[in-house]
């Protein structure tokens, strides 16, 4: 009888320190004790110049936040940084214009980003003439 109490009291011991571990545990995975769910997020602004570190400003209600973010120097596209589209191939070459342009369509739009549904870019067009036979060695006289 005295061991059976002593396996039931061990029991209830174990049972409120195992539900006091997963209270710590949920109490731990907020990381910032905010409870507001509905951030609405800036761009990216960059600490100097217009690519690099920085950061972007959030707000909920009447809290705000400040996150690290990065904008790659080779991104200088009017479409924005947090805006990632898929692209077709370039087009031709336009004769007119001298340009050749492609569409991308978005992909993803990173911290609630307004981003257009579908972009249009455009680049100067080659002006070298490709030629079609790279790899292949002239055939030498014998």
């Amino acid at each position: 009888m005295q061991i059976r109490g002593l396996l039931l009291l061990l029991a209830l011991i174990l049972l409120a320190a195992t539900a006091e571990a997963g209270k710590n545990k949920k109490e731990k995975v907020k990381k910032d004790g905010s409870e507001c769910e509905d951030w609405r997020w800036g761009p990216c602004v960059p600490n100097s110049k217009d690519c690099g570190l920085g950061y972007r400003e959030g707000t909920c209600k009447d809290e705000s936040k400040k996150l690290k973010c990065k904008i790659p120097c080779n991104w200088k596209k009017k479409f924005g940084a947090d805006c990632k589209y898929k692209f077709e191939s370039w087009g031709g070459c336009s004769a007119q214009t001298g340009v050749k342009t492609r569409s991308g369509i978005l992909k993803k739009a990173l911290y609630n980003a307004q981003c257009e549904e579908i972009v249009y870019v455009t680049k100067p067009c080659s002006s070298k003439i490709k030629s079609k036979s790279k790899g292949q060695s002239p055939l030498l006289p014998s």
